[in-house]
């Protein structure tokens, strides 16, 4: 799989990913809950209380609550791999993170995440995310 289907779509997936990174970075927990479908999963098996969350509202909470452990987190994305079936598709996205955590210490992640994607009203949304780390220091 490279990038497959319509440019638009492969567009917007590009958007949603960069949406996704900026709000991490940003820690606006607001525009982060808008990339997820209301019935979407969100798997991070490594990160304590974020390994199998379903519903929009509980991966938020998880997600907010998590970032409560550092004062700053950088984050940037990039799309590896995008298919487009009609209103659906698959990808795959590496990133690289910064974080400072409350007790001072800078750590560095990179991982790999394996995406499912849904087209709602328009709009193209996470309906599921599985991260696999790679390498952190």
């Amino acid at each position: 799989m490279a990038f497959t289907g319509p440019t638009d779509d492969r567009l917007a997936i590009h958007e949603l990913v960069a949406a996704y990174a900026d709000a991490v970075s940003r820690r606006s927990a607001e525009d982060w809950g808008k990339t997820w479908a209301e019935d979407s999963t969100w798997h991070v098996p490594e990160f304590p209380g974020l390994q199998n969350l379903k519903g929009r509202e509980a991966i938020i909470a998880a997600w907010s609550a998590a970032m409560e452990n550092f004062t700053l987190n950088f984050m940037t994305q990039t799309l590896g791999a995008v298919d487009i079936q009609g209103d659906h598709g698959t990808g795959r996205a590496y990133n690289h993170e910064v974080a400072h955590k409350l007790d001072g210490n800078v750590t560095q992640a990179t991982g790999r995440y394996e995406d499912k994607y849904v087209k709602q009203e328009g709009l193209w949304l996470f309906a599921e995310r599985v991260y696999y780390p790679l390498h952190s220091f």
